[in-house]
């Protein structure tokens, strides 16, 4: 099962007088990668090697490094730790000491790793989109039973006779939220895919 993170971090080290600093965070749109990228990098420093995946989008970076030793590495530490919808920035300042491109390969890639092992994590679900109508004195208690099964209400149209919802609940959810929302309203509330 991929995971996403639940938020930003970052890990340092140094490694032959050469200073990584990497920043990891999820991201919802490659747009959202390259302002993570532009925001975060620093251009004083020697290199800002990154990679992203989101689903079965991806793109690495290896900026002035050898080719596949900064980009690849850290898309490989990405799909290693099982994630999805991660962007993952590593910065180095160059020491002086050449690290080879097997090292330059195991620093970047490392980096990222390591990181990503430290990162708190989310399980990421495959959610059904659902939609059904409800009553305006429903509308707390069918919002509460979603969020009990890790769904989510994606939008709300208020209508004079109630409110009409577009839900996404993970397939296995679809079958017990029918049955909550049938018991809560006698019957009255039906999804419809």
């Amino acid at each position: 099962m991929p995971f996403t993170l639940s938020g930003f971090c970052e890990y340092r080290e140094e490694i032959r007088k050469s200073r990584f600093i990497t920043f990891a965070t999820p991201i919802g749109s490659p747009a959202d990668a390259q302002a993570f990228f532009e925001q975060h990098s620093d251009f004083n420093a020697s290199h800002n090697c990154w990679a992203w995946k989101l689903g079965d989008q991806y793109r690495s970076n290896d900026d002035g490094e050898p080719g596949g030793t900064a980009g690849r590495p850290i898309l490989a530490a990405i799909e290693a730790q099982d994630c999805d919808q991660v962007a993952v920035l590593v910065i180095r300042w160059y020491g002086g000491i050449q690290l080879g491109t097997g090292g330059l390969a195991r620093a970047y890639g490392g980096g990222a790793n390591k990181c990503l092992q430290t990162a708190a994590k989310v399980e990421l679900i495959s959610r059904v989109a659902l939609s059904c109508a409800c009553g305006f004195a429903e509308l707390a208690l069918v919002k509460l039973r979603v969020a009990d099964l890790a769904g989510l209400v994606v939008e709300e149209n208020f209508t004079a006779n109630g409110v009409e919802l577009k839900l996404a609940v993970g397939e296995a959810q679809i079958a017990v939220l029918q049955g909550q929302l049938a018991d809560l309203s006698r019957g009255r509330i039906l999804l419809q895919r």
